[in-house]
């Protein structure tokens, strides 16, 4: 089944959720991007059937050293996946908020387990 969300529906839902984080914590968001993307290519080590929601592609928080200069982290929603994964627009909207947070989670270096045990995954 999935869920249709036209592209602005789905890049407004997206800013729907980051907004939705903490100040506190927002503040700290920084040298990073959020992009929408159709679909996750699997690496070529990976499952050719692999379909993630989201990646978070970077270094966390609580790993960095002091640089000077840095390309910014990125945070990937998959537009594709999410849109097959639900069957109401309300669930869309909560899996987009879940998928941004947990890949927020991982810019502040928290655990694919601990995320999950917060409820983010």
């Amino acid at each position: 089944m999935g869920t249709w969300m036209d592209e602005a529906e789905f890049d407004a839902a997206v800013d729907a959720a980051l907004a939705r984080i903490p100040d506190e914590l927002a503040r700290l968001l920084t040298n990073v991007v959020v992009v929408v993307e159709d679909e996750y290519e699997p690496q070529p080590w990976e499952d050719p059937d692999t379909e993630l929601l989201g990646v978070y592609e970077g270094i966390p928080l609580t790993e960095r050293a002091e640089m000077a200069w840095q390309l910014p982290d990125r945070i990937v929603v998959f537009r594709g996946p999410l849109t097959r994964h639900c069957r109401s627009r309300a669930e869309l909207e909560h899996e987009i908020t879940v998928t941004v947070m947990h890949e927020v989670g991982h810019f502040f270096g928290i655990s694919e387990e601990r995320l999950h045990e917060l409820g983010w995954g």
